[in-house]
């Protein structure tokens, strides 16, 4: 039996980090809507990663495992910091410049999925602009695969309402 302590990371961690860290800094920018803060949350969840590489590497899903790090590191930081969630400021996406109307609706969608409560959030960016499936959402989130199915309509709903609120604003 392999203990956590004992067994060092092997040569599979750096490639997972470099495979996933992007994708992961994407998934912490939607949770949270501040560049910066992305970046400390994935360095924490990266962190936490290597200290437990064996269990993840045992995990029947590693993604799924390593989102749902992620999630916990973001709730903690709004727990510890009592902070409402930043609203999004009307600027371009630091990552992807772009200079088309596209930047625009980038910056509403960011609004309404901000708006979002927390579960709700997670499970829209989770699904949609992570990929996971449902049962892997539901893995990362540690909850049932209806209670993912019904988060997930009532998010898309929420954010259907408030972009179309949005768009007659214009």
């Amino acid at each position: 039996m392999r203990t956590e302590t004992a067994d060092p990371p092997g040569e599979d961690y750096p490639a997972f980090v470099e495979r996933r860290a992007a994708p992961l800094h994407r998934t912490a920018y939607l949770l949270c809507g501040d560049w910066h803060l992305a970046n400390d949350l994935v360095q924490e969840t990266l962190a936490k990663t290597l200290r437990h590489w064996p269990r993840v590497q045992r995990a029947e899903n590693p993604d799924a495992y390593v989102h749902r790090i992620l999630i916990n590191e973001t709730r903690q930081h709004w727990r510890r910091h009592r902070r409402l969630v930043p609203l999004v400021a009307d600027q371009h996406d630091p990552a992807l410049p772009d200079h088309s109307d596209g930047v625009v609706e980038r910056t509403d969608l960011l609004r309404a999925l901000l708006a979002l409560p927390q579960r709700q959030r997670a499970t829209v960016v989770l699904r949609y602009l992570s990929g996971l499936t449902e049962r892997e959402t539901a893995q990362a989130l540690h909850c049932s695969v209806g209670t993912v199915k019904s988060q997930t309509s009532r998010a898309l709903t929420t954010l259907k309402t408030f972009l179309d609120r949005t768009e007659l604003c214009r």
